[in-house]
């Protein structure tokens, strides 16, 4: 449905139209959020407000708060001070914009309000739509923009970021997710002080292992997870990118997201539309987990693929197991002890292909998948049919958006990778690998025949492992013309969009996961295709629990793939952690295992089989429940500590894990969040360590009250312990 409709102060007016020097104020709301703008034809659409339901423009500017700026400031109309969120060169060389308002609508989309404002400058045939979506059932809106010009030439779009948000001064600090390959999501939090603070990421194939496309404000000092006006931004979007935010004086904040101009100022031709990545924003009284919560309900409901309260399989994947050392018998014995423990889906990784250059090591054979027949003889049908036979679903690795220069692929088609003709290509993993010219049509099918072709003739693969690593280092294209060459950054996230719609389409009940070398692609412009993601490389159970904590600030516990890993464990020093503690942080995500069962202890596998039994039980409120984080790793209070609760707060399950030990170790008492103060509820220890009995608590009975308000004492004795309790 769609209808125009203006606020007057609490005023509705229907089917009326913008009119010049009269301005009308516009709600943009979710059930406790509003955000409030402000419109008049001829003018420029400003943004007046953003937090909780209840303000109006009246009162704002009663309290001396009106903060009104642009919503999008344009370059040659912004002061010396600002900086602007849009940006172009016209076809006559002109660089200047002036938008004024032409037109608005408000559509209901059933879940969703969308309001659609109409912005043209004042002397260029160039328009800007700006998109605000509002949810009717969580407290998230997404703002993008739409660009189209009818010059007679292409104009040059310099500056093109999704949204702008002004904030009012004071102690207000930003958290953002900083990391690297093996160590992703560390939490940094800063103050805000004046001057200008940047987060981007220029890989151009993954956005999210040096920085995130994320952060969070916290608008009452030093963030809390429980308490306090808190923001939180998430730019929806695979590629370069760049968040920044602008403290010009002792008055505002003002904060920019989108993609990243650098190398990629995009040529844009007369009626083509350019539409910016979307921008997710919420807000929340209830501290940082509080805006976590609502992004999680906000993915579950509408930025993954699979909407609803999905829930995924327990895993064995064969990559830190065996490698690449792939062969029928070891498969099929590792489907067997995934089997055993209670397990419901194998994983075959990387090493499983190759015709003329078998992918013995990693430097070849990427982009041609056909099975090994020195591996596998009888095929994949083979591995389908044993794991239908066991019970357990079967799935399979793929890279496809890459090439190895030893490969029959890149043989035949040595114009489908990214290059610059003339210069020396740059490798990259196994001193071999390049990436593909997704910009190009021809390789774009290519890509999709990967997926169907194995879907094709094995359609009982239930699971694909998509992964990619490299970065873009030849920035060129033999597709696009010369004149277009900045377009590549951005049209290869296009074209990969592309791709990964037609394979949804065709296969909508596939799960795939999203990897790139780790948590590299940790990001919401690739979710709504995937089903999860690889959190990171490294799954050393205690460096996990502080990626895993740093992951759940916008990605809820059915996207994070964790896994179970072995020990000693070569990433952190051959650190050897009890199996007990592994699997104890595995269970706080989509648990999995990423091991060699053969090689496992007797007590690691009971321990696991257990753990799986367990963990049955428990993933409906881990996978799709609200969380509340307890106690932070990075408090240095030597435990950490999360919670997740049903809606209707009848079940919970608590983490509990010790994370530092020494002697008189001072261990805080644990206060719960999540609960209903007037319910009882019964807690029971799970995943009990073999050969033990369940600590002094289980069994015990509280009220919600007293487990908020005094808490619990936990039993944490000895190095690495940990605890694992469901609360009915």
């Amino acid at each position: 449905m769609l209808t125009r409709t203006f606020l007057v102060g609490a005023v509705m007016l229907l089917g009326t139209s913008l009119q010049a020097a009269v301005q009308r104020e516009v709600v943009v709301e979710t059930p406790n959020t509003q955000l409030l703008l402000t419109a008049s034809e001829g003018g420029d659409l400003m943004q007046t407000y953003y937090g909780d339901k209840g303000a109006t423009l009246q009162q704002l500017r009663d309290a001396g708060s009106d903060l009104s700026f642009s919503a999008l400031p344009a370059f040659g109309t912004v002061d010396a001070v600002h900086t602007p969120a849009l940006a172009v060169q016209h076809a006559d060389g002109d660089l200047n914009l002036e938008m004024q308002v032409a037109d608005y609508e408000r559509r209901d989309e059933g879940r969703a309000t969308v309001h659609v404002f109409t912005l043209r400058d004042k002397l260029q045939p160039v328009t800007v739509r700006v998109f605000y979506k509002a949810y009717k059932h969580v407290d998230v809106i997404e703002t993008w923009t739409e660009i189209v010009h009818s010059e007679k030439k292409a104009i040059t779009l310099k500056r093109f970021d999704s949204g702008h948000l002004t904030l009012r001064q004071g102690d207000v600090w930003m958290t953002h997710l900083h990391g690297n390959w093996a160590a992703e999501a560390e939490p940094t939090s800063e103050p805000l002080t004046l001057g200008m603070k940047t987060i981007r990421n220029t890989d151009g194939t993954r956005n999210s292992h040096l920085d995130a496309p994320e952060m969070m404000l916290s608008l009452d000092g030093q963030p809390q997870e429980l308490t306090g006006r808190t923001m939180g931004l998430a730019l929806c979007w695979s590629g370069n990118y760049e968040l920044r935010v602008n403290t010009i004086n002792h008055r505002e904040h003002h904060v920019y997201a989108g993609i990243d101009p650098n190398q990629s100022e995009y040529v844009l031709e007369p009626k083509e539309v350019f539409e910016t990545p979307h921008l997710a924003m919420a807000y929340s009284c209830e501290g940082m987990s509080g805006v976590s919560r609502i992004f999680h309900r906000w993915a579950r409901t509408e930025g993954m693929l699979h909407r609803g309260m999905h829930t995924g399989d327990i895993l064995l994947n064969s990559w830190e197991g065996i490698y690449l050392d792939i062969t029928e018998e070891k498969i099929i014995r590792m489907m067997d002890d995934i089997a055993s423990f209670g397990g419901e889906l194998f994983v075959m990784d990387d090493g499983w292909f190759g015709d003329k250059y078998p992918r013995k090591v990693d430097n070849s054979s990427l982009g041609d998948w056909v099975v090994d027949r020195q591996k596998l003889p009888n095929g994949i049908k083979a591995l389908t049919d044993a794991a239908r036979q066991r019970h357990i679903k079967f799935g399979i690795w793929i890279e496809p958006e890459m090439t190895n220069t030893v490969s029959e692929l890149y043989e035949q088609h040595p114009d489908w990778v990214l290059q610059r003709p003339g210069r020396e290509l740059r490798l990259g993993r196994g001193g071999t690998q390049l990436v593909l010219d997704l910009t190009n049509p021809k390789v774009q099918d290519f890509v999709f025949g990967i997926v169907d072709n194995l879907m094709t003739q094995y359609p009982e693969i239930s699971y694909i492992k998509w992964d990619a690593n490299a970065p873009v280092q030849n920035y060129g294209s033999v597709y696009l013309p010369k004149t277009k060459q900045n377009n590549i950054s951005i049209d290869y996230h296009k074209g990969l969009i592309k791709v990964l719609k037609r394979v949804r389409e065709k296969y909508p009940n596939l799960v795939i996961q999203d990897c790139a070398s780790g948590g590299g692609r940790a990001n919401y412009g690739l979710l709504p295709y995937f089903d999860e993601f690889w959190v990171s490389d490294n799954t050393d159970a205690l460096q996990r629990v502080y990626m895993q904590w740093g992951t759940s600030l916008f990605f809820p516990a059915n996207a994070m793939a964790c896994h179970i890993n072995h020990v000693p464990y070569w990433n952190t020093g051959k650190r050897s952690i009890p199996v007990k503690f592994r699997c104890d942080v595995a269970m706080s995500g989509r648990l999995g295992i990423e091991l060699q069962p053969t090689q496992m202890t007797d007590e690691e596998r009971r321990q696991c089989t257990t753990c799986f039994a367990d963990y049955k039980q428990l993933r409906e409120v881990i996978q799709t429940g609200n969380i509340y984080r307890l106690l932070s790793p990075y408090s240095r209070r030597g435990v950490a500590s999360l919670l997740y609760s049903n809606d209707q707060k009848s079940k919970a399950v608590l983490f509990v894990y010790k994370t530092e030990n020494y002697y008189d170790q001072p261990l805080p008492r644990l206060r719960l969040a999540g609960l209903d103060a007037k319910k009882t509820y019964t807690i029971t220890e799970k995943n009990v360590r073999v050969g033990e009995k369940p600590c002094r608590l289980d069994g015990k009975q509280f009220t919600g009250s007293f487990l908020m308000q005094v808490g619990l004492e936990i039993p944490l004795w000895e190095d690495y312990a940990s605890r694992v309790f469901e609360l009915k």
